[in-house]
């Protein structure tokens, strides 16, 4: 098990700049995303910082969703200055382009692809040693202050894949509820779906016992285990807590209270799958992402073509937990009675479908979109969303049932229209 530190209160984000001061920090890089730039969130950290004495200097132009040339960008930032600690203040995007910035710019000669999961990278281990990284998440959704993820889209292969290591999660996660004030309606709905995901994947993942073979050193065992009973603890509590406070969070902005948990929710959930692992939601949400031809979603404000990562995570939800049910359909059964299912009388046979009309449920109430094909696919863009998926094996092999590509075309296939 492996988590960051983490500090949770209202407020909190103004001890940044003494958390930096005590570990001696002399140049901190900051980096955040032009958004967040302008908000509370940014200007709390960069007034602790110079209240603190703290040198610093801030790199705004990281891309919600990001890609491997964002990535690049990011990363020659953090090599232009003797940067000896980072700061990250933002959402997902913001933490996992400033770990890579801090992986790469601890390593110089390195070149993106070598730390790269494969088949799409090389994989190799991360021996060196990173500068200090605090996270200060703005979202409740990605639990990425809590795990060695950082996930891009990989634009030759139209593709998401990430870099997965204990070594590059943040030293300290500060979770500050105040932040997630100012989530606009869409960017609630889609990180917590993202949470959602997070937690239902994890906990029911391949159990950590059936992964094969065993890595030949500890150095080389991924960070994604399989579900596992620690990592269960905090998946089971993150599908609890959405249950009474995720719509909640979503339909009042001012609900100080449901986003407060809601944040709470993404730091468990992001603790469970962090170690556990998703499987075939994530893994079949890459392609989704990294071919999108003309959708934007409403609160994300972008020049570009973007589906948002927690929509396109859920969009195919309901049709693999159909699929992966048979596996352990008691877990299945489980989640659904978390999310609020009455399962009294369900047979184990029924649980795929209980759990599916659960998550729709969620989805209809809070307007998700209808199906891949409502965000511009159709049955023609399904063989190349499967050949986008097939790479993505540091999670699609952590699904609790196997597949083959004509298994992933009907996830496909049933989640164009999900109503």
């Amino acid at each position: 098990m492996a988590c960051s530190n983490i500090r949770y209160g209202a407020g909190v984000t103004r001890e940044v700049g003494m958390d930096f001061k005590n570990l001696g920090s002399k140049r901190v890089c900051v980096m955040t995303d032009p958004t967040i730039a302008k908000l509370p969130a940014m200007k709390t950290s960069v007034d602790a910082l110079t209240n603190a004495g703290v040198s610093f200097d801030v790199f705004d132009q990281v891309r919600v969703e990001p890609t491997d040339s964002s990535f690049e960008k990011a990363i020659a930032f953090a090599k232009s200055q003797d940067f000896d600690a980072y700061l990250a203040v933002g959402g997902g995007s913001v933490m996992d382009t400033c770990k890579a910035a801090n992986l790469f710019a601890s390593k110089p000669d390195a070149q993106l692809l070598d730390y790269v999961n494969a088949p799409i990278g090389k994989g190799l281990p991360v021996t060196h040693e990173l500068k200090p990284l605090i996270a200060v998440p703005t979202t409740a959704g990605t639990g990425s202050e809590t795990t060695g993820t950082a996930v891009f889209d990989y634009e030759p292969m139209k593709a998401k894949t990430g870099i997965s290591n204990r070594a590059i999660r943040p030293l300290l996660g500060i979770v500050d509820p105040l932040h997630t004030l100012t989530m606009p309606n869409r960017v609630t709905a889609y990180s917590g779906f993202d949470v959602l995901c997070h937690a239902l994947e994890s906990f029911t993942a391949l159990p950590y016992t059936d992964r094969s073979p065993r890595p030949s050193d500890p150095k080389l065992r991924p960070a994604y285990q399989g579900s596992n009973p620690i990592s269960d603890v905090w998946s089971k509590h993150a599908l609890h807590i959405m249950n009474k406070y995720f719509r909640r969070s979503v339909n009042n902005a001012d609900d100080f209270e449901a986003r407060s948990n809601m944040h709470l929710a993404s730091v468990f959930a992001g603790i469970g799958f962090g170690n556990a692992g998703v499987h075939l939601c994530h893994g079949m949400s890459y392609p989704i992402s990294g071919n999108i031809k003309t959708y934007v979603s409403a609160g994300y404000d972008q020049n570009q073509p973007l589906v948002p990562h927690g929509l396109s995570v859920v969009l195919t939800a309901p049709a693999v937990f159909q699929f992966t049910y048979s596996m352990c359909p008691e877990r299945h059964l489980e989640a659904a009675q978390l999310l609020g299912a009455d399962i009294s009388g369900v047979k184990r046979e029924d649980s795929g479908k209980v759990l599916s009309d659960t998550i729709l449920e969620y989805m209809r109430d809070l307007d998700v979109d209808n199906g891949l094909a409502a965000i511009g696919y159709s049955s023609s863009d399904i063989p190349g969303l499967v050949q986008g998926t097939l790479p993505q094996e540091r999670v699609t092999k952590l699904s609790p049932r196997q597949h083959a590509a004509e298994d992933l075309a009907k996830i496909f296939e049933d989640s164009l229209t999900i109503y």
